[in-house]
């Protein structure tokens, strides 16, 4: 026996089992009874929560199985498969190795530069005082850039990208701040990049409260230090058996200053590791990848015109050359291979069936699109910017950079708080203490010193579809007091305004010694950046060419 009941759009059933018909030859009324309790089960399954989601009965969801995890748990138990996945996809996936090369270069470039900024109202410093303060700062903490290396290869610009990549490719990255004396350098503080690899629990123990992942906690989960292992894990030359741990604190006991920097974006409360950027694509790269590749060898294999030369009688004049020049084959071959305009031969009564790919697929791009804009979307990189494709409309085009450029500056704001900012503020330390920078107050007043390291990172520019049409609107910001010539100049062309009008004067002098004229741009009138229909931006009328005859 089985009863249906209908349950808004879901239909309950509930069915009788062998065990429920037998108490039903015995016992009807308790038969009936259990019956009213799985039917009232069967709806509250159905019903609970009022989401349809929730519902255990409904054939989309029924096979669906969740587990209810920690952060530690969801993460760390499959974070060396995920990091070893995204790190092939970065290597050998087109559209994967674009999705990071284009998030490291519109985030980092050629590496953020430093613009201090101190507050100058709360030191009681003059306009002139600071000016200077802030000017000798950029130039001592250049002077460091260049050897903060402790492997003596890159520049701090360098260490920003290399990090950065590291953390989109293995979810997370480590970089330490030791001292070490340096020849060319006045400065001892050095940076140091470790592999997410590296940081495991001593000799692989297992996990727990306090120690997950070779990152140590207090009682509040916060990081009190880090075990990192001397070599690392995927090393050939050396074995588990050998390796070494290091403790490295956080912070410094006497000093407490920062000893590791962690590079990890948090998606989860309690989160201790971080999780590969290709993380929820993986599958979908993996699988558009082999798509690819059956494609293309379908495509080269519909591509060849090979000649099949059948000998019926065996007649040696009409056997075929072993092996052919075009492509090394011969009839005793167990493989036939094919070449452009090759000629193979066959032995006698040997024929050779062939099957038509019917390539090129006129269904290959459209569904590859499709495909890479979910992947897009997933990534927060709109299509457009991911394939380096503007075939749209101009209003299209620029929609999906500065949808894009949200996403990276939301990426380089997270990149100067988590980098930039503490290993400036580690050597700005260090050039106080050794007399190099003067800064009363700084090693004995917390707010005075959160004064002094007051300081924007600025980065490549987002880029200029109609650089005419930008130059006007900021402008007109700048009119309006809407903005500055500092944020202008920071978001247009990445420099520094200052910096400009120093070179500006320059060139005046120059050009006035030389007796050449000098002249002083000054902005057009706006005009209207699109036609009515939006798609393309006014085009100005050139004059005609004139002939002029000269007089002989």
């Amino acid at each position: 026996m089985n009863v249906h009941l209908k349950v808004g759009e879901q239909t309950v059933t509930a069915r009788e089992n062998l065990i429920d018909r037998v108490v039903r030859y015995f016992d009807p009324i308790k038969a009936n009874s259990r019956l009213q309790a799985r039917l009232q089960s069967a709806m509250f399954g159905a019903m609970v929560g009022g989401y349809v989601g929730t519902s255990r009965s409904d054939r989309a969801l029924a096979g669906w199985r969740t587990a209810l995890g920690s952060p530690d748990y969801d993460i760390l138990t499959d974070l060396q498969t995920l990091r070893d996945r995204s790190r092939w996809l970065s290597r050998n996936s087109p559209i994967g190795c674009g999705a990071i090369n284009t998030t490291v270069t519109n985030t980092v470039g050629t590496g953020l530069k430093l613009q201090s900024r101190i507050d100058r109202k709360y030191l009681g410093l003059a306009d002139e005082q600071a000016d200077a303060w802030e000017e000798q700062t950029e130039r001592e903490f250049a002077l460091w850039s260049k050897y903060c290396d402790i492997m003596r290869m890159l520049t701090f610009g360098g260490i920003q990208e290399l990090a950065f990549r590291s953390a989109l490719e293995s979810g997370d990255a480590f970089v330490l701040l030791p001292y070490q004396e340096k020849p060319a350098s006045p400065y001892g503080l050095s940076l140091q990049i470790i592999e997410a690899d590296r940081i495991t629990n001593p000799h692989n123990a297992q996990d727990s409260t306090r120690l997950a992942a070779g990152v140590e906690r207090d009682q509040f989960g916060a990081p009190i230090a880090y075990h990192i292992q001397d070599t690392h894990p995927g090393e050939v030359h050396t074995g588990a058996s050998t390796a070494k741990w290091t403790r490295v604190r956080a912070y410094g006991d006497a000093s407490g200053r920062r000893q590791v920097l962690h590079l990890c974006r948090l998606i989860r409360p309690g989160q201790i590791r971080g999780v590969p950027f290709l993380a929820p694509v993986i599958r979908e790269l993996k699988q558009i990848s082999r798509y690819t590749d059956a494609e293309l060898m379908a495509a080269v294999v519909s591509g060849m015109l090979t000649v099949f030369v059948k000998a019926d009688n065996g007649d040696a004049a009409f056997a075929p050359m072993s092996p052919t020049e075009e492509t090394g084959a011969s009839s005793a071959d167990a493989d036939i291979k094919l070449g452009n305009g090759a000629v193979v031969g066959l032995g006698p009564g040997e024929d050779v069936s062939t099957v038509n790919p019917q390539r090129p697929n006129s269904q290959f791009d459209p569904f590859v699109v499709a495909i890479v804009r979910q992947i897009g979307l997933c990534l927060e990189i709109p299509y457009e910017v991911l394939v380096k494709h503007f075939t749209a409309s101009y209003s299209a085009a620029r929609a999906a950079l500065l949808e894009a450029w949200k996403f990276f500056s939301g990426r380089r704001t997270w990149l100067a708080e988590s980098l930039c900012q503490p290993v400036y503020e580690s050597w700005l330390e260090e050039a106080i203490a050794n007399d190099r920078i003067s800064a009363p107050g700084f090693l004995s007043d917390p707010l005075v010193r959160e004064a002094y390291c007051r300081a924007e990172w600025i980065g490549p520019a987002k880029g200029m579809i109609n650089e005419k049409d930008e130059v006007e609107a900021a402008v007109l910001r700048m009119q309006h007091r809407l903005s500055t010539l500092d944020r202008e100049t920071a978001e247009l062309t990445g420099g520094d305004w200052e910096t400009n009008v120093r070179q500006q004067q320059k060139e005046q002098r120059v050009l006035s010694a030389s007796g050449l004229a000098v002249t002083s741009g000054a902005p057009t009138q706006p005009r209207d950046s699109e036609t009515p229909n939006g798609d393309e931006p006014e085009r100005e009328e050139q004059p005609e060419d004139e002939t002029v005859e000269v007089p002989s």
